[in-house]
């Protein structure tokens, strides 16, 4: 069993701004069911470019009030300076928020300007420096490699540095292939990288939606996984009773494996997010 082990399980889900009064409705309904199973944390996205960084204070706020379950707004580098950065720290301050995860974030054009804080773990010394140990904050990482990554050596050094920073834990990209997290969390201990690494987990409900994120986002589909999904064709629900065994046997063999919890990206759904939790038998 991984060292990995020895840290306190944490089982969470994610959700993204809303953008119109029926995709709200949508989120209400995902923050009441999920709320009602205990999760440890929600955790609320930032846009491509920052642009939804008052939707997420928004949002973040709507959902710890209507749930009392703690939440970790998203806070990310892009489009951001100091100042402006200063002045979210101490929103989140004062509203209580004592947890964050910190991002670089995605550019919303190619060659956009990044703002003030090139890297992630520049933006984590920043925070560390204004705000000491007030936030908990969790860092991205990337099992399978960002889809900018010059080499995996590079990868893992660019994590470490987000760690020496002051990082609390991480959060991973989602993945398929459990191999390639468990090769992380090895690579990760020769490192003397010593965090909880909590795998990101993508429930699969549409091949094509699926498809396109995992391409965006350099996260890799196994063939086995897409030739089946294509077989299904329009059969929706074979899809989900698919997806939902294939990611629930995925969740059970890293929890196996002695990962710290897992965190659901619920695309601000209920549904697959709920069955998993529960197939999992997670108290």
């Amino acid at each position: 069993m991984s060292a990995q082990a020895k840290f306190e399980k944490k089982f969470s889900f994610e959700f993204f701004p809303p953008r119109s009064d029926d995709t709200q409705r949508v989120l209400n309904e995902a923050q009441q069911h999920l709320g009602s199973l205990g999760p440890d944390f929600f955790s609320v996205t930032y846009g491509a470019g920052g642009s939804d960084r008052e939707k997420t204070l928004e949002t973040a706020i709507s959902v710890r009030d209507n749930t009392s379950i703690p939440v970790a707004p998203h806070i990310s580098c892009i489009n951001s300076n100091r100042d402006e950065i200063a002045g979210v720290l101490d929103q989140y301050q004062e509203l209580e928020f004592k947890h964050l995860v910190v991002i670089r974030g995605d550019r919303a054009e190619e060659g956009e300007n990044i703002g003030d804080f090139n890297f992630a773990s520049e933006l984590v010394e920043f925070i560390r420096s204004r705000t000491g140990d007030y936030f908990e904050i969790d860092v991205a990482c990337y099992p399978e490699f960002h889809p900018e990554s010059i080499n995996a050596r590079t990868e893992l050094e660019n994590f470490k540095k987000k760690v020496d920073a002051g990082a609390n834990g991480a959060i991973t990209q989602y993945f398929y292939n459990p191999g390639a997290y468990f090769r992380f969390i090895e690579d990760c201990e020769k490192l003397s990288i010593d965090l909880p690494i909590v795998p990101g987990i993508m429930p699969i409900t549409n091949r094509d939606q699926l498809v396109r994120f995992s391409q965006s986002c350099g996260a890799e589909i196994p063939r086995w996984i897409l030739t089946r999904l294509e077989s299904y064709g329009d059969d929706l629900e074979s899809i989900r009773n698919f997806g939902l065994d294939v990611v629930s046997q995925l969740c059970q063999a890293l929890l196996d494996f002695g990962a710290p919890g897992l965190h659901i990206y619920s695309m601000n759904r209920h549904a697959a997010g709920e069955k998993i939790w529960q197939n999992l038998g997670i108290r």
